[in-house]
């Protein structure tokens, strides 16, 4: 079933899907369209998710994201995963569509957040973006900003997003740290000439927290 699989995939490789996504860090040249497509017919596989994973290859490892049962994996297992992962595509799609339904996403988001590898810490930052939206109770708030106005300037790039993104999150979700959220956005100046399409929001902390609360407030 697994030689089945990559056979199918390398029938979907397209030479200009890999330029457009190897400009973005992602050495794979599957339509993502055309593999949601393939993973749809295929429906949740667990085992064979496992075994596409085992492959090495950046399309096989989406196909199997999306045929896995998120809750189906132990916490140590998606540790290993995580440090495994190579690609942005691969990292995202593993944290947002498997840890995060995963039963033990909230150890993970402990064990990971303050880790060395900026890689693995920007995954425990993205978890902790989830509960300032969705489950901000327990969490230090000021703390979250106190280490983002110290770090965030000089993060490697993986990780200077996360911690932007939690800054943004922070500033839009909790009125009482807006002041300070967006101060901290315009000293320390993150994506600040991040290229903008028009109609897109900025990922500038101070725009982005201004326009989604602008957003929130219309009728």
């Amino acid at each position: 079933m697994v030689a089945e699989v990559m056979a199918e995939l390398a029938a979907l490789e397209d030479p200009r899907a890999r330029e457009v996504n190897e400009k973005h860090g992602d050495d794979h040249g599957v339509n993502l369209g055309k593999l949601r497509a393939l993973a749809k017919r295929l429906k949740t596989q667990q085992e064979l998710a496992r075994r596409l994973w085992e492959t090495d290859d950046t399309a096989a490892r989406l196909l199997a994201i999306l045929i896995c049962r998120p809750r189906a994996f132990e916490g140590e297992e998606l540790d290993v995963m995580l440090r495994e992962a190579r690609t942005p595509k691969v990292l995202d799609w593993l944290v947002n569509y498997v840890v995060k339904k995963n039963p033990h996403a909230e150890e993970l988001r402990l064990a990971w957040f303050a880790d060395p590898d900026p890689v693995v810490a920007s995954a425990g930052w993205a978890l902790t973006t989830e509960r300032v939206a969705k489950k901000p109770e327990g969490l230090d708030l000021a703390g979250l900003l106190d280490i983002i106005e110290t770090d965030m300037k000089d993060a490697p790039d993986r990780l200077q997003w996360a911690m932007n993104h939690c800054l943004a999150q922070i500033g839009i979700e909790h009125g009482e740290q807006r002041a300070r959220a967006i101060g901290i956005g315009e000293r320390l100046e993150v994506l600040k000439d991040y290229p903008t399409p028009p109609g897109c929001t900025s990922p500038f902390a101070p725009a982005w927290i201004n326009e989604m609360v602008r957003r929130q407030s219309d009728p």
